[in-house]
């Protein structure tokens, strides 16, 4: 069991910064919905807190401290929103603070940029801050926003359950994180295959050049009509597309290792990194293949973790027997059917083979 206290920054007499955002409020926002999302998930607990009556700084921090400490747990997060003191329309972007826990914080920002599209500023050394180096439990302190960011307010407002999400994903069932090079949360899409008509039939993918480059991920031949390898994915196997940040994560590493796709504290799969993507612009943070969307049992714009390279104390997941089926069969049905000469037959749907003939007709 993995406990967490989570507390908002500031107090209602001692509110933080204030422009577009009220500091405290969305502080008390954000806790509530990450506490709500953290309790319901198997192997969580999550306590949280808000000062309402601390009327000075020092007693506010001292208070918060002073809470976290009195409560037998794993992790200490404090919930904050920034200031840069001159509003701007333009972006800033999000950050975590600590002292100890770099990796945890380096995680936790990026989740947050590849969930609303905020500006990633990563995980940043505080050795000076009351909180961080009070609490005696590994403690992060999390930057949301700028609130005199017109750019930043906007994407956290369009992106906030998103926001929660991501939070909570990365706090909840630690397996592997220590390792994970990505670990994002948000919501899903398919993509892929002769039948995605939302792909040019002449598109690509973006470190795939050649079929042999990674032969598990096509199919055979290539679909009639396209010439692009988005089409030719086999939509029954397992892949995945995110925002790869290829400095983080190389192109070659991505052809080598698998990432785990799943529901944030559930079951998942493991799928091979396939493409780049979504874009920004959908508010998803993966869009994976219609097989693997069926075998989730997922629909467009469900929550989806995204954790690569796949953490080697996971295990695949699969729905129990008694499971009602995940909803209809994807729309993806690509019938191959290969000859040689007329002596040999092979028919496979989606790139299984499902007959084998070597008699002549």
């Amino acid at each position: 069991m993995t406990v967490v206290c989570l507390s908002a920054g500031h107090s209602a007499k001692c509110p933080g910064a204030a422009d577009i955002l009220d500091e405290f409020a969305e502080n008390r926002r954000v806790v509530a919905t990450v506490a709500a999302k953290l309790n319901v998930r198997a192997g969580c607990k999550c306590y949280s807190f808000v000062d309402m009556t601390s009327r000075d700084q020092n007693t506010n921090l001292n208070t918060i401290v002073d809470w976290h400490n009195s409560i037998a747990r794993d992790l200490d997060v404090s919930i904050h929103f920034n200031c840069s003191d001159q509003h701007t329309a333009n972006p800033i972007g999000t950050e975590v603070l600590y002292v100890t826990q770099d990796g945890l914080a380096g995680r936790l920002s990026a989740a947050i940029a590849g969930s609303s599209g905020l500006i990633d500023r990563g995980a940043k050394l505080r050795n000076d801050l009351f909180f961080l180096n009070n609490t005696e439990m590994p403690a992060v302190l999390i930057e949301v926003c700028f609130v005199d960011s017109e750019a930043d307010c906007e994407l956290y407002a369009g992106h906030f359950d998103s926001i929660c999400e991501a939070i909570a994903g990365i706090l909840s069932n630690g397996q592997g994180n220590a390792t994970a090079l990505v670990d994002v949360t948000g919501k899903v899409s398919s993509f892929g295959g002769p039948l995605d008509t939302g792909v040019a039939p002449d598109e690509g993918l973006a470190f795939i050049y050649e079929p042999d480059q990674q032969p598990a991920l096509f199919l055979p031949v290539q679909p009639e009509g396209t010439t692009g390898l988005a089409r030719r994915l086999d939509p029954a196997v397992d892949y995945v597309a995110c925002r790869w940040d290829y400095e983080r994560t190389p192109r070659d590493m991505l052809l080598t290792e698998m990432a785990w796709v799943g529901y944030p504290g559930g079951r998942g799969y493991r799928a091979y990194p396939a493409d780049w993507g979504p874009h920004m612009d959908t508010g998803r943070v993966a869009d994976i293949s219609p097989g693997l969307m069926h075998r989730l049992g997922m629909v467009t714009d469900d929550i989806v973790r995204v954790i690569f390279p796949f953490p080697k104390d996971f295990t695949e997941q699969p729905p129990p027997p008694t499971a009602a089926p995940p909803g209809p069969l994807p729309p993806h049905v690509y019938v191959n059917i290969e000859t040689t000469a007329g002596v040999e037959v092979r028919i496979s749907i989606n790139g299984e083979p499902v007959l084998v003939d070597d008699e002549e007709d």
